[in-house]
């Protein structure tokens, strides 16, 4: 920890708001498992003594990332997680975080309050949130995450992402769009810092093809097998000289360490609303170092508000591989926060004041605002 017990402010939660909210893509973001035209997630706004901490639920509307999805997280959120939150008086986040262990998974659901709380208790404090999870920095490196498409348009996208300095391109590929993409890439950017990510669309039946992309020095192949094999992406980097990168895999640190000791993981993306919120995001990041394989933040089009919470964690010391937290307008033509979040030459400033360090911009969030439920202790 990185702040002294004197200075621990004990917060009671006394409010919430949960809002589902609507945000339409600039363009349709298309990957292995299908293609989003918008941005549907939950939004959370936990109160305390005058102070407001917010989180978004990264979660689908349907099971098509992982398990949860828009609805039923919704549901949880409204009648079990909040009301066992609301009125009690918790001295630090993982107190917080401790009581949803009964719970089985529903991490997306109980990162969302998690991280509405650290948000909500580094106010209390008056410090960035960087500063109450560990990390330091004024800015972060960024990469940039580019949907399925055609390849003369990709060869485009590639060269102007480049041109405004992403330190990483990554590509997504599929079966059938894969070799083809990365020999052409390749050879109009022999230097730049690529990898793939596959979103689980091949099995270890596929790896002929997947042994055939060490030719295009990658920095990592990406979760390429199924959502929840471990064992098969340690069987599959034994047949391949590119690291494997996991995503989805890994929802818990007990799942990060069965990677790392088997093999399955030499670099590891951790999305916080993905591993049940900052307290296991920053164990993950913790055992990750002891093992010296590096991390990364990745990014799931979150809102001004998720992609705040990345930015934060992703100053963390093992984060030494550029994040998916791009410039918001790539995905929105206007954010619900008032502050703008956007890269300089690939890097990304850490925003400034108490907490996330970013505030609501109400009057467009209630045009994009589908419900909102009022909770009080």
């Amino acid at each position: 920890m990185t702040y002294s017990a004197a200075t621990r402010a004990p917060v009671r939660i006394d409010g919430a708001t949960l809002r589902l909210v609507r945000l339409p893509l600039v363009t349709p973001f298309t990957i292995a498992t299908g293609t989003m035209t918008e941005k549907v997630f939950p939004l959370l706004t936990l109160r305390a003594d005058g102070l407001e901490g917010h989180a978004e639920g990264v979660m689908d509307p349907l099971p098509d990332y992982l398990e949860e999805t828009v609805t039923g997280a919704m549901d949880l959120l409204a009648r079990v997680l909040l009301p066992q939150v609301l009125g009690r008086t918790f001295s630090n986040p993982e107190s917080l975080a401790r009581l949803f262990t009964p719970w089985r998974a529903n991490f997306m659901a109980r990162a969302t309050v998690e991280m509405a709380f650290w948000d909500l208790w580094a106010k209390a404090m008056d410090l960035p949130l960087q500063t109450v999870l560990g990390g330091e920095g004024e800015a972060i490196d960024v990469g940039v995450s580019l949907g399925i498409g055609p390849v003369p348009d990709t060869l485009a996208r590639v060269a102007s992402h480049l041109e405004q300095g992403y330190k990483r391109i990554k590509l997504k590929v599929k079966p059938g769009h894969d070799i083809g993409l990365l020999q052409a890439v390749r050879r109009d950017f022999p230097d730049a810092h690529l990898t793939v990510d596959a979103n689980c669309s091949y099995t270890l039946a596929d790896s002929a093809v997947i042994r055939r992309m060490d030719d295009y020095a990658l920095d990592y192949i990406e979760q390429p097998l199924a959502w929840d094999d471990i064992h098969d992406h340690a069987t599959l980097q034994q047949r391949i000289r590119t690291p494997l990168c996991l995503d989805e895999c890994i929802r818990t640190v007990d799942h990060a360490r069965k990677a790392l000791q088997s093999d399955a993981a030499r670099v590891i993306n951790i999305k916080v609303g993905r591993s049940g919120g900052h307290t296991a995001a920053r164990q993950i990041h913790d055992l990750c170092q002891a093992f010296q394989v590096p991390v990364w933040c990745g990014g799931m089009l979150e809102s001004g508000i998720g992609r705040a919470h990345n930015i934060h964690l992703s100053t963390l010391p093992n984060f030494t591989r550029p994040g998916d937290t791009s410039s918001a307008s790539r995905y929105f033509t206007r954010d619900i926060v008032e502050q703008k979040l956007e890269c300089v030459n690939g890097r990304m400033p850490v925003p400034q004041g108490p907490g996330i360090g970013v505030t609501l911009d109400l009057d467009y969030l209630k045009t994009a605002t589908l419900s909102q439920q009022d909770f009080t202790a």
